[in-house]
């Protein structure tokens, strides 16, 4: 029995960040040594913000070189760029046969960008859903690692599934969120606001581009307070978020020394923060500095590219091929 099928993509917009490598990375770099596995930078999902055509490249080339260097083996799993596998878009054409727009406009995520750009309520942001369950479908994935943000759009994924099945034959199984067995890490943001963003509030988000003086920086502007005055006091949630980010990436003896001195009321979080900062550069220093030596190198990114697109496209081909026939459109047989 072959191995279940998991499919995930990033968009390439933004930089990747502390929350992207432990919320999806980290368990991307397991799943790989399992599970039969596509994961592809969404170029395509981007256009739907119009970006800079000039700087499309750079980001698709940073994305890849930065999952490769965060631990994914482009020997074991299908990495790739979404626009290069021409399948994907044919897909998405017949899904949109079955979408309607009603149920299109009620997506959060669509009403979400139509209030934040008013002036571009493009087709592409309507269906959005009918994309990204192409890009599911097209591998007749079992398992997709998603947030809860994206859930809705995996439950449709699951309705256009069932609605080619019920209308043209049995083609697709249907897609589950899938995360490992493990909670979803949610890292927050450094002002104690909500979680780290690729787009929104860089100084409370430690990406992975981040220099070493930057990370120290943004770690001591983390929000603290005056301290606990009273012995096992409960951490307030940003101080929480602190211990949390500690937890991630220091050693056992440095969490147990700050937690002491917290329920001592002796703590003095601009040591904490030090201790916290440095240990960040530690562990994203290697990344940084891997991806960078990727992300320069083109011959070998072209070469991770195409051996992604042959592993993809023959998947893909295979199940487009089968829709096809299943809707009719087979004139030459």
């Amino acid at each position: 029995m072959g191995k279940e099928i998991v499919v995930s993509g990033i968009r390439s917009t933004g930089f990747l960040h502390l929350g992207n490598y432990f919320g999806a990375i980290k368990n991307y770099i397991d799943m790989q040594e399992q599970f039969n596995c596509y994961f592809f930078v969404a170029d395509y999902h981007s256009l739907t913000t119009h970006p800079d055509p000039t700087l499309l490249k750079p980001n698709v080339y940073r994305v890849l070189a930065e999952n490769i260097a965060c631990g994914l083996d482009p020997e074991k799993v299908a990495l790739y760029v979404q626009s290069d596998i021409p399948e994907i878009p044919e897909l998405y054409l017949m899904l949109n046969m079955l979408a309607y727009k009603g149920e299109l406009e009620k997506t959060a995520s669509f009403k979400d960008k139509a209030r934040s750009q008013p002036d571009n309520i493009n087709a592409g942001l309507l269906t959005y859903p009918t994309l990204m369950s192409a890009d599911i479908l097209i591998h007749k994935a079992v398992k997709v690692p998603v947030g809860k943000d994206q859930e809705q759009h995996l439950e449709m994924a699951r309705n256009f599934a069932q609605r080619f099945n019920h209308r043209y034959g049995d083609t697709f199984p249907e897609p589950h969120p899938f995360n490992f067995g493990k909670e979803l890490v949610k890292i927050p943001s450094l002002d104690g606001n909500g979680k780290m963003s690729k787009s929104e509030n860089e100084n409370a988000t430690i990406y992975l581009a981040d220099t070493d003086d930057l990370i120290l920086k943004k770690m001591m502007k983390a929000k603290t307070d005056q301290g606990p005055s009273e012995q096992n006091s409960t951490k307030p949630d940003y101080i929480e978020n602190l211990f949390m980010l500690m937890k991630l990436v220091s050693s056992q003896d440095t969490i147990e020394k700050y937690d002491a001195d917290y329920n001592n009321c002796v703590i003095r979080y601009g040591d904490m923060k030090k201790q916290l900062g440095e240990d960040m550069v530690n562990f994203i220093k290697p990344i940084r500095e891997k991806t960078l030596d990727i992300q320069t190198n083109t011959p070998y990114l072209h070469k991770i590219m195409k051996m992604g697109q042959e592993k993809a496209r023959e998947s893909a081909s295979k199940t487009l091929d089968e829709a096809r026939k299943k809707m009719g459109i087979n004139f030459y047989c």
